[in-house]
């Protein structure tokens, strides 16, 4: 028995690199697309207020499960087709996406309205406001729920099981199904823990490093 659990370790740090590959590339998609869609969100324009407002409605209105269904079986319907992998990451961008984007939005609301007007008075372009001003202050104040998130979005990568992607927890449960036992399942858990208690020490440190804008 003991013998089993060492040889699925290979097959469980396979699944590992899944994980991690899905998280890391919706991480590094979503988090702009958050942004983009905080500015939209925030813009002077009604158009781009609304189109926005209904794109993170939908997101964040059905479930992450749902969108990878629609986007790889369903999308196929209508003559639009991904492979498993790049169907999974385009779900988990848009709807993290999305989440990210009420993230960003609210931390940018929260920045004093005077800091603008003193800027423009100081005769800085739209953009020096944005990337020096209030992008800066705003990544403070989200980086405690976009923590959140990131750990939410690395349990979350298990519901790519849903289009035949083997990652970790799936991993974990066909090693249940073969062995019999829940030991599999306990590896596995305890590998997130691992991975998550590791991100969470990253953005801890993150968030010392804007301790500055207090």
């Amino acid at each position: 028995m003991v013998l089993g659990y060492i040889q699925m370790m290979p097959q469980v740090l396979e699944g590992l690199k899944v994980t991690l590959e899905i998280f890391t590339l919706t991480l590094i998609l979503s988090i702009p697309l958050g942004i983009i869609v905080a500015v939209m969100r925030t813009s002077k324009s009604l158009i781009l207020r609304e189109i926005s407002g209904v794109y993170v409605f939908i997101m964040r209105g059905t479930p992450l499960l749902l969108q990878i269904i629609v986007i790889f079986f369903g999308l196929p319907i209508v003559g639009v087709t991904f492979d498993r992998f790049p169907a999974a990451i385009l779900a988990f961008t848009l709807n993290y996406g999305a989440y990210f984007g009420e993230i960003f939005r609210a931390g940018i609301m929260s920045i004093d309205n005077g800091q603008v007007e003193g800027a423009q008075v100081l005769g800085l372009s739209s953009k020096d406001i944005f990337f020096r001003i209030i992008l800066p202050q705003a990544l403070k104040t989200v980086i405690p729920p976009v923590a959140n998130e990131v750990t939410t979005l690395v349990k979350d990568t298990s519901l790519v099981y849903v289009v035949g992607i083997d990652e970790l927890l799936k991993i974990g449960q066909m090693a249940t199904n073969r062995q019999v036992s829940l030991v599999p399942l306990l590896i596995v858990g305890v590998v997130y823990l691992i991975v998550i208690a590791i991100f969470s020490k990253v953005l801890k440190k993150i968030e010392e490093k804007y301790d500055y804008y207090k």
